[in-house]
């Protein structure tokens, strides 16, 4: 019986493509379109959105104060978040974006019911998908790249970026009434 040997020697440029470079892509790719185009229903109206001053009614009636401003930051954080996953930039920053938004999403949606129309299990499963992304990195197809202190991710940032999303989320949420 043989043993196989594995390298322990960092990856190059010209080793062959692996299952996780071609999958974190597709995670990225698709949790960024689907925050992207929150986003953008949020702030501009597409994909028959509500635009802001409809999002920043439904935020006050959710508690939240200055409505619009609300649904403003919420648009941009959940469009820009999804732009940073779908090119792999600052990946780390873009998935605690949607986990900060989700947390809040969560808070304003649970009436304890997991799953069904008023179930959290779509928002829960965006709060994984962005927290593997944000833990793993995202992988080897991504512009984090071409960034000095990200081409090689950490655990560590991951776990900062989602430190700095989980106290943010907090503190918007204590401005609910």
């Amino acid at each position: 019986m043989s043993v196989t040997q594995y390298s322990t020697a960092p990856r190059t440029a010209t080793d062959s493509t692996t299952p996780y470079d071609v999958g974190l892509p597709v995670l990225r790719v698709v949790l960024g379109v689907i925050m992207a185009v929150h986003g953008t229903q949020k702030l501009l109206r597409w994909f028959d959105g509500p635009g802001i001053k409809g999002t920043g009614v439904f935020f006050s009636k959710a508690g939240y104060p200055a409505g619009e401003t609300m649904a403003t930051v919420a648009g941009l954080t959940e469009t820009l978040g999804g732009l940073g996953l779908i090119l792999g930039l600052l990946t780390p920053l873009a998935a605690a974006a949607v986990v900060g938004v989700m947390i809040n999403a969560i808070s304003v949606k649970w009436t304890g019911a997991v799953f069904g129309l008023e179930g959290v299990e779509f928002e829960s499963l965006i709060i994984a998908a962005a927290v593997t992304l944000a833990l793993t990195g995202p992988g080897r197809f991504a512009l984090d790249r071409f960034l000095p202190a990200l081409r090689k991710h950490r655990l560590a940032y991951g776990f900062l970026a989602l430190a700095l999303a989980v106290v943010l989320a907090a503190m918007v949420l204590l401005l609910r009434d």
